[in-house]
């Protein structure tokens, strides 16, 4: 894992514990950008930290992505929109303690 992986982990750790939310995520794009986001729960819309993440690097003009993390206490994260958008992107996968416990 390098440096830029690590700064991912912060940050999904960073909006996981600001919201409360059960997952936090980060990805990085094709050039360098960050993006944040935890799970979104309202009654008429539900979405992991991932897909909001992979919604708001699209939104901002990301083509592909470099590397997605998951912060959670739950079981594996659905990393089909990471997919869509970063067929090769490694999603490291990390308890709330920041640890990595799994690379898809």
């Amino acid at each position: 894992m390098n440096a830029e992986d690590e700064k991912l982990i912060k940050l999904a750790r960073s909006s996981r514990a600001r919201n409360s939310a059960p997952e936090g995520a980060a990805v990085r794009d094709e050039t360098g950008r960050t993006y944040t986001a935890t799970t979104v729960a309202l009654p008429s819309l539900s979405l992991t930290a991932l897909q909001v993440a992979v919604a708001m690097a699209v939104a901002s003009g990301a083509e592909d992505l470099e590397a997605a993390v998951v912060v959670t206490g739950g079981d594996l994260p659905d990393i089909s929109a990471v997919r869509d958008l970063g067929p090769k992107a490694p999603v490291l996968v990390a308890g709330p303690d920041g640890t990595v416990h799994t690379t898809l």
